[in-house]
């Protein structure tokens, strides 16, 4: 009997992203309904692994975990790569970045292999490391294949007589109990059997060999030897050049070393072509060096938080990101509450414009938005203006917005919305919305900072609620009333403190007795 799909993975969002996804290399990112990422994963073609999530025959095959994890999804989004192993970096970076529920492994802190070098040193020589520093050191890799990478680099000394030994200024003491000259091949600067110069080039072709130059001629030239061998019987020989020519190809293979973004977006695009071509279809004047995007997470009505993220030069600057927990909006109001985020944003910013500088846009015909661009330019702004403002929605979260930032006097200050459920771009003034190619980048960049400011607010969300559920654990010690859990929380700030709080601080709050003290510690022990 076929199982029908479940609804939430069929609709016509969901479909036509399925549609659209190629038959090429990636990692995929599976979204439950809150938009957070649960599961990645990685493909050799992506149009096939991520379409047999969606496909009942799989989940009738599942076992329970991953059946749980069809279940779950509800969108998906995918980052393209040229190879095999750029989908395998990609994959790690990405997991140890969002740590999804359903990935068991690669959630620890091991990395892949790099390869080190120290230009600045006497006598160079390459070394292993998995972690890059900032060092002035050259890096290489990361590298999928360590066995590859280590037969690699083991032939690579040997090819290029370079040395392996530790010590960083090796001489005559460190010659006598080392004989690498003769068994490895090494070139021996340490006695100058070769000056430092010629060492210098013979390490500098070495580095130019994992950059990709001429890997081409020497794979060649490798595979003329082994074939030459196997003329003359030399089975070993070339068998041992076989098994270099294959680390070599594996080790040489192309490959971006994906960095994370400081807030947890992947750099897998190129931000400046993305930054170019939306500011094209927009059809806006100036640069989007910075860009502020803003999120309303309502999962219940008790809990309404809003998030903004600041993009700049479209990668994530989570220093300039900004948390909310909604003031002034009774029930769920996504408008409302939009509204009250982006007036607490900017009013902010032209307050913090005001401190420690000359009030000369009051005296002047400058505009608010004239005077604060003024003033960035002459370096007395203590905090820029976005070039564009997005927010997460449709006509009627820009509206409000645009009606706040009217009221504070900033009218020309670019603002769009963006509408998730066919990606729809609103823009004042205009009735159409505008819909941008799936495959743009300019569109794929609206959608990383979006999901961003998703993330950031139901990730504000989420630890709001586990800290309701913590203090809500008080309503049922002994001796507790409204009052007094409202002055125990207010003293002391958690219920992990008030735990640790001994009888006589807890005497010292309001309302509380030496009895209730000790009732109140013995009851909060226990539960622990």
């Amino acid at each position: 009997m076929m199982l029908s799909p479940d609804p939430t993975m069929s609709t016509p969002e969901v479909k036509k992203k399925l549609q659209e996804t190629p038959h090429k290399p990636g990692v995929y990112l599976m979204k439950d309904r809150l938009g957070g990422i649960i599961y990645v994963g990685k493909a050799r073609d992506l149009k096939k692994r991520v379409g047999s999530y969606f496909m009942p025959s799989r989940k009738m095959r599942a076992d329970l975990k991953t059946r749980a994890l069809i279940d779950s999804i509800c969108d998906f989004d995918i980052q393209i790569v040229r190879n095999e192993q750029e989908a395998l970096i990609l994959e790690s970076k990405l997991i140890k970045e969002y740590r999804p529920r359903y990935n068991v492994s690669l959630r620890d802190d091991k990395r892949f292999y790099m390869v080190k070098v120290q230009l600045d040193t006497p006598l160079p020589r390459f070394m292993l490391t998995r972690l890059k520093k900032d060092d002035g050191a050259r890096y290489f890799g990361p590298f999928v294949h360590a066995s590859a990478l280590k037969a690699t680099l083991e032939w690579i000394n040997r090819e290029f007589g370079l040395r392996t030994c530790r010590p960083r200024f090796p001489g005559e003491n460190d010659y006598r109990h080392c004989h690498a000259d003769v068994i490895r091949k090494c070139s021996a600067p340490c006695v100058a059997k070769i000056s430092q110069e010629d060492y210098y080039a013979r390490v500098m072709e070495a580095v130019s060999l994992l950059e990709g130059k001429g890997k081409r001629e020497r794979l060649q030239s490798l595979k003329d030897d082994m074939a030459k061998a196997a003329e003359k019987l030399q089975f070993e020989k070339a068998a041992r050049l076989r098994d270099i020519i294959g680390n070599l190809e594996k080790t040489l293979s192309p490959t971006r070393n994906f960095s994370r973004g400081r807030g947890g977006v992947p750099s897998t695009v190129n931000p400046s072509e993305d930054l170019i071509e939306l500011q094209d279809a927009l059809g806006l004047p100036d640069k989007l060096e910075i860009m502020e995007c803003f999120d309303i997470s309502n999962v219940s009505s008790n809990h309404i938080v809003a998030s903004m993220v600041r993009f700049v030069n479209g990668a994530p600057d989570n220093q300039g990101y900004r948390r909310y927990r909604i003031k002034t909006v009774q029930g769920q109001d996504d408008f409302a509450s939009m509204a009250e985020v982006v007036r607490r944003r900017y009013s902010r910013i032209l307050l913090e414009n005001r401190i420690g500088n000359e009030s000369e846009a009051d005296d002047s015909q400058e505009s608010p938005l004239e005077a604060l661009r003024r003033l960035a330019r002459e370096g007395k702004s203590p905090l820029h203006l976005p070039n564009l403002v997005i927010v997460d929605g449709g006509k009627g979260q820009l509206g409000m917005a645009v009606k706040e930032l009217q009221r504070l006097g900033l009218h020309d200050l670019p603002v769009i919305g963006l509408a998730k459920q066919h990606e729809e771009i609103f823009r004042p003034g205009n009735s159409e919305p505008l819909l941008l190619p799936h495959d743009t980048g300019a569109l794929k960049l609206l959608q990383r900072i979006r999901d961003e400011a998703h993330r950031f607010a139901n990730n504000y969300n989420e630890l709001l609620l586990r800290r309701r559920v913590r203090e809500s654990m008080l309503d049922d010690c002994p001796g507790m009333s409204p009052n007094r859990k409202e002055a125990l929380l207010r003293r002391f700030g958690s219920v992990k403190r008030i735990r640790k709080a001994s009888v006589k601080e807890l005497e010292s709050v309001p309302g509380i007795g030496k009895k209730t003290a000790e009732q109140m510690q013995n009851w909060l022990n226990r539960s622990a």
